[in-house]
């Protein structure tokens, strides 16, 4: 079936001739290159650091399939590649595509770049450095890479490493990407929501652009699955630089599982020959308080083990700290002691999206953080759930990259073979596709229902993402994209904080929406040392607003520039200097593009009673539905869907008002809604009385405050009447 789509777009849209890429016979092998001595990028002479990387580069399995690869891609439009762990697909390919091809039009006219996405921003930043290393240039200059609110790159750049969705981003303004003639999709196994809309837009462009060339890449891949889906495409297997890995489970379910693998940790480096330890867990705080126990336990064995350098690896980690897992491990106290090891507690960050020399024992839990939506309840949450047979596969095979290793899965045989599924199930089919569909929209692609996704997501999820973007006014009733939905698509926030962002200059309140908006971009930027957890509380206090969390974090950010971006201010306070510095950021981006569409930078009289009202009111424009009722149980019910929920322990708010909107709903040991700020009742039924009509809504508590509060409009709109009446008959009442 056809996709139906708006005329005005130029998306897929036929285009003059272009010339296919050419393979420049000239530049194929780098040994040409390094004969001049002269580095064709930035004419410097190469560095001697570039000739040991290069020997290293030629050890790798897929340096010895180059040919057979540029063959491959000069015949085919689309080239699927499986290269296993080690191969050094992420790194060469890209390389190796930007030696053979021309960078510009025959024209000379057009320069073209090369893509490659990566599905994390610390991939895309981490492989893009390595690259720049191996080509001897300066990152940002002819490599570069971009991701959310931050890029990398120039007007130099003719290889990019970005994150999926900045792709998608970038096919808003250009829809078929002209300025690329070879794209690469690395990790597309891992199927997140980004990477299966990319899949289907490049399939669309590929046909009015017969010069652009698409090598979808992965560790582990469905092949026939992507060949079926791109019509047949050549597959090209590149085997990994892999060792026996020796796999051994338990003999029953291990109840706590970050125990269990600290307790491993031990007994490896107690008692296994030398090698690095790669431990998964699920998330931020397994990961530092496990860091934190394996050294105290480690430091208890005082001189009778050797040195261990512990490493945490999570995506919010400042890139400094994350380069550390690349440090080597520490040497042995004396000359005939037991040698040092290196402990890396990583998310499932490093089972694909990098590679780390040295691992010979890795510790798997069978364990992840998996993003879940249950679109009956509207709520998004990230549940720790069991990973699948390929995840599993992936973890253990980082054991034997450099000699043999050993993997001890912390769950029996039984479980691996009988409860884990064999792919890890796409994203889109457990996610909210708002953003995404907002996404599509803007490309012109009204016809979602027959978009070619590869796996498509549930018909009652793409109700719901429909059914929230006409809710705020980003969808007409006839599913076509708004002025307003063109404005919130162009901004890189989900659509709730979009719309409120959007109509805060209408409330005069913009400046100070707009640092709430890229205060909640960044991670959580309070600090709680274990050693000073009260004077970090104490800190956060004196921050806290009494309305709530959201103007909490506004008096972080105004004390932070008030005290003129100070690190030992942040220091002092318990708030962390790198988290503002890029909400800071964040906030000049999103104010450059505001000033795109003319939306000004405004505030309220910091003294009037007004301040905080219009704030909270151009909240509550963007979080309408995400609204909770204070019921007489002493719990808090969601509006509409009558989901039983507590305010996080986190919060600021010192009582319970009746009313508030949340930004997250998520479930740990109960549901509870993270950063909430209090809101009156009769705001809701005068900012959205479209989502607030009682004809449909549930019975509750809610709805008879609701009721209550209607007629009490009622009432009051009934006396202007009769005032304005009995003035026009008096006379007393001029109408213009």
């Amino acid at each position: 079936m056809g996709v139906k789509r708006k005329r005005k777009v130029i998306m897929f849209d036929v285009v003059g001739d272009r010339a296919i890429p050419k393979l420049n016979k000239t530049n194929c092998d780098v040994s040409n290159n390094v004969n001049s001595l002269i580095n064709r990028w930035n004419g410097r002479a190469y560095t001697q650091r570039f000739y040991d990387i290069l020997e290293k580069r030629k050890t790798l399995p897929v340096w010895h399939q180059k040919e057979e690869f540029l063959k491959a891609l000069k015949d085919n439009q689309t080239l699927i590649l499986v290269g296993e762990t080690g191969s050094g697909k992420t790194t060469q390919i890209p390389q190796f595509v930007l030696e053979t091809l021309e960078l510009e039009s025959r024209d000379k006219c057009n320069k073209y770049m090369i893509a490659c996405t990566q599905p994390r921003r610390v991939a895309a930043m981490s492989v893009a450095r390595r690259v720049a290393e191996e080509m001897d240039v300066n990152i940002g200059e002819q490599v570069g890479y971009s991701i959310r609110f931050e890029d990398c790159t120039s007007s130099q750049t003719v290889l990019k490493y970005l994150t999926d969705g900045m792709l998608l981003r970038e096919a808003m303004t250009d829809p078929l990407l002209g300025r690329y003639n070879v794209i690469i999709l690395d990790e597309a196994h891992e199927r997140t929501l980004s990477t299966d809309v990319l899949l289907g837009l490049l399939k669309e462009v590929q046909k009015n652009r017969p010069d652009l060339k698409l090598v979808v890449m992965s560790a582990t891949l469905e092949a026939e699955k992507f060949q079926g889906y791109f019509c047949g495409a050549p597959l090209m297997k590149v085997p990994g630089r892999l060792h026996p890995v020796e796999i051994f489970y338990t003999q029953k379910y291990e109840d706590d599982y970050v125990e269990a693998a600290i307790r491993t940790v031990i007994q490896i480096h107690t008692c296994q020959p030398p090698g690095d330890i790669l431990v998964f867990l699920t998330g931020e705080e397994e990961i530092e308080d496990a860091c934190r126990k394996i050294k105290k336990e480690i430091g208890n064995f005082g001189d009778s083990v050797g040195p261990a350098l512990v490493v945490p690896l999570y995506s919010t980690l400042p890139p400094a700290m994350q380069q550390k897992i690349f440090d080597p491990a520490p040497s042995r106290l004396m000359p005939n002691g037991p040698a040092g090891r290196k402990i890396i507690v990583s998310t499932n960050i490093a089972e694909t999206s990098l590679t780390i020399d040295g691992i010979v024992y890795v510790i798997d839990p069978g364990l992840a953080k998996r993003k879940v939506y249950n679109p009956r309840t509207r709520v998004e949450s990230l549940i720790v759930s069991p990973i699948s047979k390929a995840s599993a596969n992936q973890r253990s095979g980082r054991a034997g990259r450099t000699q043999p290793g050993k993997c001890f899965r912390l769950y029996t045989e039984k479980s691996f073979h009988n409860g884990l599924q064999s792919e890890t199930c796409p994203e889109i089919q457990r996610s909210n596709i708002a953003n995404t569909v907002l996404t599509l929209k803007k490309l012109g692609i009204d016809d979602l229902v027959h978009f070619d996704f590869m796996d498509p997501p549930a018909p009652e999820t793409l109700m719901r993402a429909l059914e929230l973007l006409n809710y705020l006014g980003a969808l007409d009733d006839e599913g076509n994209l708004t002025r307003l939905g063109e404005i919130i698509s162009e901004l890189p926030l989900e659509p709730q904080m979009g719309k409120m962002l959007v109509v805060s200059p209408e409330l005069n309140c913009s400046n100070e929406v707009l640092s709430i908006c890229a205060m909640l971009s960044v991670p959580n930027c309070f600090v709680r040392p274990r050693k000073a957890q009260k004077a970090a509380d104490e800190a956060k206090a004196r921050f806290a607003h009494i309305d709530g969390d959201h103007l909490t974090l506004l008096n972080v950010y105004h004390d932070y520039k008030q005290n003129n971006d100070d690190q030992s201010w942040c220091s002092e306070n318990f708030v962390n200097y790198r988290v503002l510095k890029s909400a800071d950021n964040v906030r000049q981006q999103l104010a450059c593009i505001m000033a795109r569409f003319n939306l000004k930078l405004c505030s309220t009289d910091l003294n009037s009673r007004n301040y905080y009202i219009n704030i909270k009111k151009a909240m509550l424009s963007g979080y309408f539905m995400q609204v909770a009722h204070l019921e007489r149980t002493g719990n808090y019910l969601t509006v509409k869907d009558n989901q039983v929920v507590h305010l996080h322990p986190s919060s600021r708010l010192n009582h319970k008002p009746e009313w508030v909107i949340y930004n997250e709903h998520v479930f740990t040991s109960k549901d509870f809604l993270r950063t909430v700020t209090d809101v009156r009742g009769e705001w809701l039924i005068d900012m959205a009385p479209h989502y607030f009509d009682l004809v449909n809504f549930p019975h509750c508590e809610a709805k008879r405050v609701l009721e209550k509060l209607y007629k009490k409009k009622e009432r009051k709109a009934d006396i202007n009447t009769k005032k304005l009446s009995f003035r026009v008959t008096s006379g007393t009442c001029i109408l213009v």
